[in-house]
């Protein structure tokens, strides 16, 4: 993998990011994503997430890296909504990974059909 710092645009923003390789290995997480997951005075990076996973889960990971397609979907956690967005990132074409984005979703977020604009 090319050098970590190619995610120092991920580091600050206003969601989580969790980069892992195509075995589950978490390879980096932003600031939201480690207070997140991260236990104190631990850290998941250079770790397996699958022992954190359900069974059904790690059959959409493995569907996700073979079929190189996204999984998308919204949950309610600690009584906010969030967007989770999935989806395997590629060097030089190749799939190398899996890379989730969650975001917390504000309850009045406007919808805009573009199609009748």
């Amino acid at each position: 993998m090319k050098d970590i710092e190619q995610y120092s645009w991920a580091e600050d923003i206003e969601g989580a990011v969790t980069v892992s390789d195509t075995e589950g290995k978490v390879i980096f997480m932003n600031k939201r994503s480690r207070e997140t997951f991260n236990k104190p005075g631990e850290t998941m990076v250079g770790k397996s997430m699958m022992p954190c996973h359900s069974e059904r889960s790690k059959e959409i990971m493995r569907e996700m890296l073979g079929q190189n397609k996204p999984h998308c979907y919204t949950i309610t956690k600690k009584g906010r909504r969030k967007l989770i967005f999935q989806t395997p990132w590629r060097e030089d074409g190749e799939v190398r990974g899996l890379v989730e984005f969650s975001f917390v979703l504000p309850d009045d977020m406007p919808h805009y059909d573009r199609d009748k604009e």
